[in-house]
């Protein structure tokens, strides 16, 4: 259950735009599409380990209200500290959403 006094943290939601110029050439920029409270837990390196990092400080897990139409090609800032989402879970039906993430 996700409870109102847990979600301490501020985060921003990003997701990538890319833009092609006159030129031809493309570039990717990340545009804020979201921004809310969060309860932020330190993932235990069995969570990560044989996949996605060496160390707790470089895996987090994510605990937020329900949002459509979040996927793995977004990304958490939080704190000025960039996360990659690497996996996401729907808590209840649509009560909440679980974003297991690595620093970038």
């Amino acid at each position: 259950m996700i409870k109102a006094g847990n979600l301490q943290h501020r985060i921003e939601l990003q997701r990538p735009t890319e833009t092609v110029h006159p030129t031809g050439s493309v570039s990717t920029e990340w545009t804020t599409y979201a921004t809310g409270r969060a309860e932020l837990r330190q993932a235990g390196i069995s969570e990560f380990l044989t996949a996605y990092g060496e160390g707790t400080e470089n895996n987090a897990v994510f605990i937020l209200r329900w949002l459509p139409g979040v996927t793995v090609a977004d990304r958490i800032v939080h704190a000025g500290k960039v996360w990659n989402i690497v996996a996401l879970a729907e808590i209840g039906r649509r009560r909440g959403l679980e974003l297991r993430a690595v620093a970038a």
